[in-house]
């Protein structure tokens, strides 16, 4: 296939585009600078602006774009930047491969969607929860609207947290659990639906293989866990005892409203599309992610 790759630069996207040409596919990518390499092309969000030639018998469009959510608490500026690097370019690249006819289109989302659900089970037929990030992931899908009105087959990623040393939650934690400083955060009751960066990208590959899937899909880990269990396996794969807790409020303190939003609260979602069209996740347990990832 021939795939047109925007937010190549990130995690999941620098492992995409890499996963992508070991598998034998063209990749083109997008870049908001004069492109430098052959594999580039041009083109500018808040303009509206991609260069026609990178469309040109392009079979599918992978968008991954999306500013960190975790980097600096949110202010408003910050909270509008978190939806136009997500929006903004969604809107774009599904007018874009509506007006050229590509067939497929790839859309990032998240699982925060579903809002906080406590114990209770979601995966892609539940409906959207509420608060600012539920409402920024279902703003963010319905930018696919032109696509999808096109009758390009559009299949939105649900991602949940991703697993890897490169990035992430896992560069952040890690070097605190190899120093005994790890702890449950608040109640540690809330459920985390962790994904290893491998299997996000077997499953991106898995998806435009796949003509009869469209829509939203899950790509999560099979076995979601609470956060007191995911800090009991991450200490146990650093060798580290982690007997603490960071009470909520002092979480809340330091991070402002993000805490409520990101880390107190979380989704017990499943990967029902994947699973049920017969993808095997590499990694479907937190401590297999988790000594894959650490190298342990």
């Amino acid at each position: 296939m021939r795939i047109l790759v925007a937010g190549s630069s990130g995690l999941i996207g620098t492992a995409s585009v890499a996963w992508l040409r070991a598998h034998e596919h063209e990749v083109r990518r997008l870049v908001r600078r004069p492109p430098a390499a052959p594999d580039e092309w041009f083109w500018d969000p808040p303009t509206g602006r991609v260069d026609p030639a990178a469309l040109d018998r392009v079979d599918a469009v992978v968008n991954l774009c999306g500013s960190r959510m975790d980097e600096r608490r949110w202010s408003g500026a910050v909270k509008q930047e978190l939806r136009d690097s997500r929006i903004v370019p969604t809107d774009v690249l599904a007018t874009a491969a509506a007006s050229a006819g590509v067939p497929t289109l790839v859309n990032a989302g998240a699982v925060g969607v579903y809002g906080n659900t406590g114990e209770d089970v979601v995966d892609e037929r539940s409906p959207a929860g509420r608060g600012f990030v539920a409402d920024l992931c279902r703003d963010w899908e319905a930018a696919t609207a032109p696509a999808r009105a096109a009758g390009v087959r559009t299949i939105v990623l649900r991602i949940g947290i991703v697993l890897s040393p490169h990035g992430g939650i896992l560069r952040r934690l890690h070097p605190l659990f190899r120093l005994g400083l790890g702890s449950r955060l608040g109640d540690g009751r809330q459920y985390m639906s962790w994904v290893a960066l491998e299997d996000v990208v077997a499953a991106l590959g898995f998806v435009l293989g796949r003509g009869d899937i469209a829509g939203p899909v899950d790509v999560t880990g099979p076995a979601p866990v609470t956060n007191a269990r995911f800090t009991e396996a991450l200490a146990h794969s650093v060798h580290r005892p982690a007997p603490w807790t960071t009470p909520g409020f002092v979480v809340g303190a330091v991070v402002g409203e993000m805490a409520h939003a990101l880390v107190l609260t979380g989704q017990r979602a499943l990967p029902a599309v994947l699973e049920s069209a017969g993808f095997e996740f590499r990694y479907p347990t937190i401590g297999a992610a988790l000594a894959h990832a650490l190298g342990t």
